[in-house]
């Protein structure tokens, strides 16, 4: 918990001063589930540019040297199991299924979503409705 207002505190100091060519980025940023952190800006506003995506990712990284976590480990994979988040590599997707540990209507964190509209509407989704559904081997 005491980690979740260390980033709360972070993310409120980065949205306040995230900026895009010297203009004030209208951002958000949240941790969810403990797990995921997600960011968003509002591109209505002010367009968001190589050097504010760059501050982000600084970000990031700055978190993940304060915890001692990795956060750009694409090939690990979430998934809700058993009502927690569990985390699963790639590599192990197929022996999941084979052994019921995951299910095709297993809910899955699509963290390949782009926007905010996506984020609501495709974030957490059945596996047969992700993009893993193709490197799928059910029985």
């Amino acid at each position: 918990m005491s980690e979740a207002f260390e980033l709360e505190s972070m993310f409120n100091d980065f949205t306040t001063q995230w900026l895009s060519h010297g203009t004030p980025v209208k951002g958000y940023a949240n941790l969810f589930f403990g797990q995921f952190i997600v960011i968003m800006a509002d591109e209505t506003a002010t367009g968001v540019s190589g050097c504010s995506t760059d501050s982000s990712v600084r970000m990031i990284k700055e978190i993940e040297a304060r915890f001692k976590v990795n956060m750009f480990d694409r090939q690990q994979l979430a998934f809700v199991v058993k009502d927690k988040v569990q985390l699963l590599p790639l590599s192990q997707l197929n022996y999941a299924l084979d052994n019921g540990f995951i299910l095709p209507d297993t809910i899955y964190f699509n963290n390949l979503v782009a926007t905010k509209k996506e984020w609501m509407d495709n974030w957490m989704i059945p596996v047969q409705n992700s993009w893993l559904a193709s490197k799928m081997k059910v029985k």
